[in-house]
């Protein structure tokens, strides 16, 4: 148990090793990628398949974004193509490199923070226009300490978009074809009885699903007001025939 107290730890090896093994989210966007994003063509997303409508986002030129827990270079990208400041915050040094390599591919200048995001973030008060958060909050253990980070560090009038998992989603086991029913929620991933790190980041890193209270009523009790929200699918696996599995939310800071 004494290695589970390190997961955040744990995880960041796990998105090392998917990232360079070419995993799916840690697959950079070409150049023709990032020229039509200058057109203003593109597509973002906070969840697996539905991308985020373009009326959720702020004017993007001259706009402070921070890509939390959004490095791989496929994101962030998109903002810095239409002219914003943008910083990268994630505790996956793969994932930051891919950032780096697309920013010098294209040629403009992007911040890339290593941290923790269970942790106080490494920015002052009022620093950014815009947060956009994908699903990756089910890596941290105490959702609503993130919540309030990114009120803190929102400039009023600032916006935060985020992905996450319908908790439902951690009722079930490995098997992604056979929906049985392995787990109570919510779902602890520090409790599970795989304690060797490798068979961890096997397994897909030590996860924890989230209440709905502790994921929008967490956000509403950092201070934030939903704006909107949507589901999606997951974008494999026999439970999004039944349901869907996550949810993308905005939020302003007035």
């Amino acid at each position: 148990m004494a290695q589970k107290s390190n997961y955040t730890k744990i995880n960041s090896k796990m998105w090392d090793e998917w990232a360079s093994a070419g995993g799916e989210w840690s697959l950079a966007i070409n150049h023709q990628d990032f020229v039509d994003a200058i057109q203003g063509n593109f597509n973002i997303y906070l969840t697996p398949c539905k991308p985020v409508p373009h009326n959720w986002f702020i004017p993007f030129e001259k706009a402070k974004i921070l890509g939390l827990a959004s490095g791989g270079g496929q994101q962030c990208p998109v903002f810095a193509a239409q002219h914003a400041q943008v910083t990268v915050f994630d505790y996956s040094d793969k994932q930051l490199e891919l950032e780096k390599m697309v920013s010098t591919r294209e040629g403009y200048s992007i911040d890339l923070v290593k941290g923790d995001m269970s942790k106080t973030f490494p920015f002052e008060d009022e620093t950014f226009d815009m947060i956009f958060n994908p699903v990756s909050n089910c890596y941290i253990q105490d959702v609503e300490h993130v919540w309030q980070e990114c009120f803190r560090v929102l400039k009023k009038g600032g916006v935060l978009l985020s992905g996450f998992a319908n908790p439902a989603l951690y009722l079930f086991g490995e098997d992604e074809e056979a929906l049985q029913v392995v787990n109570k929620l919510p779902y602890d991933g520090t409790k599970n009885t795989v304690e060797n790190g490798e068979e961890l980041i096997k397994n897909g890193g030590v996860q924890f699903s989230h209440s709905l209270e502790t994921q929008i009523g967490g956000q509403l009790k950092a201070g934030f007001t939903l704006q909107d929200l949507y589901e999606d699918h997951h974008h494999k696996g026999k439970i999004t025939e039944y349901m869907p599995c996550y949810i993308a939310t905005k939020s302003i800071k007035y």
